[in-house]
């Protein structure tokens, strides 16, 4: 079973627990939608979350999900839903929060390599995510953009009660068990009972019947440790160690690369202005050309309707021939 989420359906009702980081570092969107997706046609389908945030992308792509799905979407904050992971709990029809969850926002922030261009490029598409999530924030709580846009410039932090009075939250729930687990040194303003748990050190595990070995004699001990003089040189054993920084700076160039691809396609399309949109809402490359692609079409076809109309107008009338004027300008003159 996958430890990062796990999916179980019955009945017609279906369960989804997320409990890590959001994108490739944890719950791939990809991975998280196939699960859902084999849930099959279900009435019902809840989502337990407890997560500190992660891929803006990611995120985005998981909650477009679980809009578009059929199912009445629960979502209960298990522990904490922060940064992105609070744009997916704005997905859910009822959002249930326990008394002692908590969830965060803020506004979009990334670590850029590069040149001016680059740096440019990127604040773009950040104000642009930044407007889709606020979008999302807006379309839950109804609140004002202003006010959600302040929220997110400031890394507001509610409480369950605070977040069921702005509108994230539809009820509450009686408290549950919780240990934070998660890095939250990234954050500015942790509330501090939450930090505390998110940096208390683990206890170390106990040694059990299992894990206990008889005490070796020392004389045995050294001899069969001592390698012989003649034996080759073990191999060293390489780690499979994942190295995030490089799994989040390929992200990082992965975005920069896709923010710059949708502004050269509107561009060269005549619709720059659609780029905003396509970015906030993380649209598909393939998505993006086709809605360009109909929007051209349309248009083209107006223009051509305005032009036919306007040189329908302008066009001279036919002149009127008045054949009795002339007929009797004829027999005037033969008069």
């Amino acid at each position: 079973m996958k430890s990062w989420f796990t999916a179980r359906a019955k009945n017609g009702v279906a369960e989804l627990s997320i409990y890590d980081e959001i994108g490739a570092y944890g719950v791939p969107a990809k991975a998280f939608i196939d699960e859902m997706k084999a849930l099959g046609d279900v009435a019902d389908l809840t989502l337990r979350l407890n997560s500190p945030g992660g891929s803006v992308f990611d995120g985005i792509a998981i909650y477009n999900a679980l809009k578009r799905h059929p199912a009445k979407i629960t979502i209960t904050v298990d522990g904490l839903a922060a940064s992105i992971a609070s744009v997916i709990l704005c997905a859910g029809d009822d959002v249930v929060m326990p008394r002692n969850a908590m969830i965060m926002v803020h506004d979009p922030s990334a670590d850029v390599m590069g040149n001016a261009g680059d740096m440019r490029s990127m604040a773009e598409a950040l104000d642009k995510m930044r407007d889709g999530l606020a979008s999302a924030y807006q379309d839950k709580t109804g609140r004002e953009p202003s006010e959600i846009t302040q929220w997110m410039a400031e890394e507001t932090w509610f409480d369950a009660a605070e977040a069921l009075d702005a509108g994230f939250a539809d009820r509450l729930e009686d408290p549950v068990s919780m240990a934070a687990t998660f890095d939250l040194s990234n954050f500015t303003r942790v509330p501090p009972t939450l930090a505390s748990l998110a940096t208390a050190a683990s206890p170390e595990p106990k040694e059990t019947n299992m894990t206990e070995k008889p005490t070796p004699d020392p004389v045995a001990a050294d001899t069969e440790t001592k390698p012989s003089e003649d034996a080759p040189a073990e191999a060293p054993v390489e780690d499979n160690v994942v190295d995030l920084d490089q799994v989040r700076a390929q992200e990082r160039k992965a975005t920069l690369a896709y923010v710059n691809e949708v502004n050269q396609l509107c561009a060269l399309a005549g619709s720059p202005e659609m780029a905003t949109t396509f970015i906030a809402k993380a649209t598909a490359m393939d998505q993006v050309r086709t809605a360009l692609l109909q929007a051209r079409a349309e248009t083209d076809e107006a223009s051509a309707v305005s032009a036919l109309r306007h040189s329908q107008a302008q066009a001279p009338s036919e002149p009127i021939i008045d054949t009795a004027a002339i007929y009797a300008a004829r027999n005037k003159t033969a008069n």
